[in-house]
This record gives structure tokens, C-alpha cells and sequence, in this order.
């Protein structure tokens, strides 16, 4: 007599789940272009019409995976530093480092994500609009929190000089982060911790003299 247990049914969710996460490896490995529902529907076990019940398109199915770990992302600094309206002087050397190591450790452990947010370069025209627009809408959400590493009350003075200091401190934050991150996904033999004190001696020392002038002007 047989004891094997028949296998549990996913739910729909679930099956999403799983859609997204063969999905991002598929995007991540061939680019939007390349990338098909065939190979999609394969990795995750499901036939291809599943996979357009629970997304439309290919396209469709590729911003969500855009929005989706742009927010994880977002999740991980909303995490670890401080509110937007608390005092600058709160935020040391000791919280930024846990904040960049939070969010290398999502690199290192989502490098699919990683190289389809980043590396991906289509020449779909739609598709570069869809990922520019999800890329905006995550800086204007996070801006807030990064102009606390100069020191700068955005709250009070959402516009003008505030704003450019603010989104400049994002830009230097955002491209050190994305340059290392990269380089690293390249050198997976390299500790996280090596690449980690590196992003801080990187950013970190600008930011803070910046955020020290500021308070003492």
C-alpha cells in the first residue's frame, strides 16, 4: 500500500509567487527582448496560459518585477534609517553602515534581481519608459530619507536649492552603490563586508563633511 502523500495545491498567489521568481531569472539571463513566456511557463512549472492568467503580457509581467524589487529595495533603507523629521544628528557612520550592508546583502542574495534591474539593456521603447518611470517614482519616494544624509529639511522647502542638494546626494549614493554592485557581481569571491566599507568610505565621508557644514552654517 502506498504512502505518499499526494502534493499540496498551490494557491494563486503562490503560483504567482513562483511565475515572478522564474520570471526575474529569466529577464535577468536573457534581457526583456530575448526573454520568452515559453521559458517562463517551463521554469515555473506551469503551462503558458497560466502564466497569462495571472499577467497579460510580457511586458506587463516585467514592470511588476521592476516595481516589485525597486520596493524591496526602498523597504531595506525605510528600515534602517531614520524618519524623515527627526534630527540630522541622529544618523551615524554605525546606521549608514547597516543600512549599505542591508542592501548589498540583497544584492548578494538576489543577483538575478540585481542584473535585471541594472543590467538590462532593451531596445524597446515602452518597456525603457515602463522601467524610467519605476526607477523616478522609487527616487521620489526615498528622496526624503537621502536628504537626511546632508542634513537638508526637504520637508519645509520641497523645491529650489533644497531639492538639487537632496537629489544630488541620491545620485552620489546611487551611483556608488549601483557602480560597486556590479563590479561585485562579477567578484562573488569578494567579502560583502570588504565591498560594504568601501561604499562607506565612498559616500559616507563626503556626505557627512556636507551634512556637518550645513548644520554648523
Amino acid at each position: 500500500m502506498s504512502t505518499a502523500h499526494p502534493r499540496k495545491r498551490m494557491s494563486a498567489q503562490q503560483r504567482r509567487t513562483v511565475i515572478e521568481e522564474a520570471a526575474t531569472e529569466v529577464f535577468a539571463a536573457h534581457g526583456y527582448q530575448r526573454a520568452s513566456m515559453d521559458e517562463i511557463a517551463r521554469r515555473s512549472g506551469v503551462s503558458v496560459p497560466v502564466v497569462y492568467d495571472h499577467f497579460s503580457s510580457k511586458r506587463e509581467l516585467h514592470r511588476r518585477l521592476l516595481e516589485r524589487h525597486f520596493a524591496e529595495l526602498r523597504e531595506l533603507w525605510r528600515a534602517r534609517l531614520p524618519a524623515p523629521g527627526g534630527a540630522a544628528g541622529e544618523l551615524g557612520t554605525e546606521e549608514v553602515t547597516r543600512a549599505f550592508d542591508a542592501w548589498f546583502g540583497y544584492i548578494e542574495t538576489h543577483p538575478y534581481a540585481w542584473r535585471m534591474l541594472f543590467r538590462d539593456t532593451t531596445g524597446d521603447a515602452e518597456v525603457r519608459a515602463d522601467h524610467r518611470a519605476v526607477v523616478d517614482g522609487s527616487r521620489e519616494a526615498l528622496l526624503p530619507f537621502f536628504a537626511r544624509l546632508v542634513g537638508i529639511p526637504l520637508d519645509a522647502a520641497p523645491d529650489g536649492d533644497a531639492r538639487i542638494e537632496a537629489e544630488l546626494a541620491w545620485e552620489v549614493c546611487r551611483s556608488v552603490l549601483q557602480g560597486l554592485a556590479l563590479w561585485w557581481l562579477d567578484r562573488p569571491e569578494i567579502p560583502r563586508a570588504r565591498v560594504v566599507s568601501a561604499a562607506v568610505d565612498a559616500v559616507w565621508t563626503g556626505l557627512e563633511r556636507s551634512r556637518l557644514t550645513r548644520m554648523r552654517s
